[in-house]
């Protein structure tokens, strides 16, 4: 099992959800979200957890939240795993 090399707090905007069409906001966070991650951790492989899934999708496709809270965990081998921060 590899072990844990970096761990992060991030508060995610996603302000600019509010720019895609409607019916496309939640999937569009999603992938920014994931943008995110890739630039701040430095790692093309991250994995979202079920959690920050359930929470954008919590008021259906056309209101995500306006920002997020995630904790981001890298791994040895590069990987970057992503949980919902307990507030």
């Amino acid at each position: 099992m590899a072990e844990k090399l970096q761990e992060h707090l991030f508060v995610i905007p996603l302000r600019d959800v509010k720019r895609a069409p409607v019916w496309k906001r939640s999937r569009t966070a999603l992938k920014d979200i994931r943008r995110f991650l890739m630039r701040h951790m430095k790692s093309e492989d991250v994995k979202i957890d079920k959690s920050i899934n359930e929470k954008v999708w919590e008021r259906g496709s056309e209101k995500p939240p306006s920002k997020i809270r995630v904790r981001a965990v890298k791994m040895e081998d590069g990987q970057v795993q992503a949980e919902l921060a307990s507030e």
